[in-house]
């Protein structure tokens, strides 16, 4: 019988974007790993709600906290927060995410869209780092791994706000890898589609059955990004993981 490593034993993972999704999978998956997860997300009720059932149902604890990560003070808030009540953040997930107006060739796509799409994707990123980095620099195995997307690396008509932004998060964790050497471990988990609501939103489906390309759990994802946050991952740094199903390696020329 096989068993999931306690290698997250006694510490404490911050989560963004933790009321669903690949969130919500990384904070349920790093309390199967001995881990204290915190959760944050705008959805605060449904944070909590994700927290209270990783209590009730494993007596583990959780801590959730109502948090928007593109505004500077409520992300500043809700780190001093969870370092208040819990003493220690030892790994970041960054999951919060939104893809934007999908299917919005560039020219209709409005300023206020486009910054939308950046301040939730790469300045929540920014936020949620710069907060919590003096806290990872205090842990003996500090590390932060950033939810990018394959769209980093290719690209589809209609997705050009996502496309830049995730692109964006990708850079942002290799930079932070070279600033931080040392001290904390950062890298990028770059996916295809997940099957969340915002990705069944995005492609009009209630449900991935029958789909003609590959799809992720969020538990799958969930695994990438808690084997960056743990030390078996001591070697890897400034890492942009394709998890893709090897699609990016494939030739378009038709031969």
């Amino acid at each position: 019988m096989t068993t999931t490593p306690p290698d997250l034993d006694g510490t404490v993972v911050l989560v963004t974007g933790a009321a669903s999704g690949i969130g919500a999978a990384v904070a349920r998956r790093a309390a199967a790993r001995g881990a204290t997860p915190v959760l944050l997300d705008r959805d605060g009720a449904a944070a909590h709600q994700q927290a209270d059932a990783l209590r009730t149902g494993s007596g583990l604890p959780a801590l959730a906290i109502t948090a928007d990560v593109a505004d500077e003070t409520s992300m500043r808030s809700a780190v001093a927060s969870a370092l208040q009540r819990l003493g220690r953040i030892d790994a970041v997930a960054t999951c919060a995410g939104v893809s934007g107006p999908v299917g919005s060739r560039l020219e209709q796509v409005s300023l206020a869209d486009w910054q939308r799409v950046f301040a939730v994707n790469a300045t929540g990123a920014y936020l949620t780092l710069k907060h919590t980095l003096a806290a990872l620099r205090r842990s003996p195995h500090g590390a932060a791994v950033l939810v990018a997307s394959d769209s980093a690396l290719v690209a589809a008509p209609g997705m050009v706000p996502y496309c830049a932004s995730k692109a964006a998060v990708v850079q942002l964790a290799r930079a932070l890898s070279v600033e931080t050497a040392g001290d904390v471990r950062v890298n990028a988990v770059c996916p295809s589609v997940v099957d969340t609501p915002m990705s069944r939103g995005d492609l009009g489906r209630s449900d991935f059955t029958g789909a003609d390309h590959p799809v992720h759990r969020p538990e799958d994802i969930a695994e990438h990004v808690l084997f960056l946050a743990s030390p078996a991952a001591v070697g890897v740094h400034g890492t942009a993981l394709a998890v893709d199903f090897g699609y990016s390696a494939r030739s378009a020329f038709p031969a």
